[in-house]
């Protein structure tokens, strides 16, 4: 039988959840969105709370909850501030790799601290040349004796700057292509020069930046997977990370048109509030629809996952659903405000700004079409 009800644990994580994102997170958003600050204490607050890292398994210390539950936390969290959100779920991205492909020993080694005292980490692939090419990728691991010599550069890197050790795909076999990749933790070391923080349209909270790696040595213990297998190693962490991503775009959707019901309640025009106009009712019926089936497709792509399938369909169809939704609500959102939506003082102009990103970060809305039609297809994605 379908099932669409939450357990009764998963409606107290939302709860947890949603009473500290009001709590903690929307009354700090604008002055983060403002200034561009690192939201460290907050994100500290959240993990003191257990609300970072969940997917952590138990065995290492973590609470080893499922792809669904750090949905329904990460929709929480992004209908309150998705640039704090994201700088939360940075660390789902850079620890999903070793969970899925490190040994015993290197997952007691990086993940069981990760629960033990407030750390950071970021997912180091995207270069200068290589976003949605991954195989553009031009780092180089260069094997000296029991240990790999890196060099080159990463860009639009999430906790860049304040990450305590980073997860970095890199060519350990240039010839070989996407087949000469390999993967590696690497923990911060003056060796590795921090850009500047990104001046970015939305979600400012988050820290940005480029990397630049000058000969940083790594151990061979602490390469993740086989030699080569790098690529598909990073890129399968994606069936992890997608859905909680697309269940951020959820969040910061719900909020917009909760902000506009409000809003269209109240102002009148023709001596009527502006909700019993057809056109704005009709724009609100709207969001709600394509917002409950966004959710219900990051819901099907974390339940699949979550029992052992693979997701990579389902993922891509969540998060291009949900990250056009997104857009689509909030610049709808701006419209019911009319004039002042398009003023900083009112919080929509910030969410249609946040929004963007979602159609950018974690896969292109096209790289998403691109695998649901190779999958549909029958190609190679």
């Amino acid at each position: 039988m379908i099932d669409f009800s939450l357990t009764e644990e998963q409606i107290e994580f939302q709860k947890l959840a949603r009473d500290f994102a009001q709590r903690e997170i929307a009354p700090k958003a604008a002055h983060h969105d403002e200034t561009g600050e690192f939201p460290r204490e907050i994100c500290r607050k959240a993990w003191e709370m257990g609300l970072m890292n969940t997917h952590i398994p138990q065995e290492y210390g973590g609470l080893g909850l499922s792809v669904a539950d750090g949905c329904i936390i990460a929709e929480e969290f992004a209908a309150a501030c998705s640039g704090i959100g994201t700088a939360m779920e940075a660390n789902t991205l850079a620890e999903a790799p070793i969970i899925v492909g490190g040994s015993d020993e290197q997952k007691k080694k990086w993940l069981t601290p990760m629960v033990e005292e407030f750390q950071l980490a970021a997912y180091c692939v995207t270069e200068p040349g290589a976003g949605s090419d991954v195989q553009g990728v031009k780092t180089i691991a260069r094997k000296v004796g029991s240990e790999y010599v890196l060099n080159g550069s990463k860009m639009w890197i999430t906790n860049g700057g304040v990450a305590d050790w980073y997860f970095v795909l890199a060519l350990t076999d240039p010839a070989r292509g996407a087949r000469g990749m390999s993967t590696f933790v690497v923990p911060k070391c003056d060796r590795i020069e921090i850009g500047k923080k990104e001046k970015t349209m939305g979600q400012r909270a988050s820290d940005t930046r480029a990397l630049t790696f000058h000969d940083v040595v790594v151990p061979e213990a602490n390469r993740i997977g086989a030699e080569g297998k790098g690529f598909f190693l990073a890129m399968s962490a994606f069936d992890h990370t997608r859905p909680p991503v697309a269940a951020a775009a959820v969040g910061v959707a719900r909020s917009a048109m909760e902000h506009a019901i409000r809003y269209a309640k109240e102002r009148q025009t023709f001596g009527v509030p502006i909700a019993r106009h057809q056109s704005i009712g009709f724009m609100i019926a709207e969001m709600a629809r394509d917002i409950e089936a966004a959710r219900l497709l990051v819901w099907k792509a974390a339940w699949k996952i979550d029992r052992g399938e693979r997701n990579t369909l389902e993922a891509a169809m969540a998060k291009l659903m949900a990250a056009d939704t997104c857009m689509r609500v909030t610049t709808d959102a701006v419209q019911i405000f009319g004039g002042y939506g398009y003023s900083r003082e009112y919080p929509v102009e910030k969410l249609m700004r946040d929004a963007k990103v979602f159609q950018i970060y974690e896969g292109t809305s096209q790289i998403q079409r691109y695998i649901v039609s190779e999958k549909i297809l029958g190609g190679r994605a």
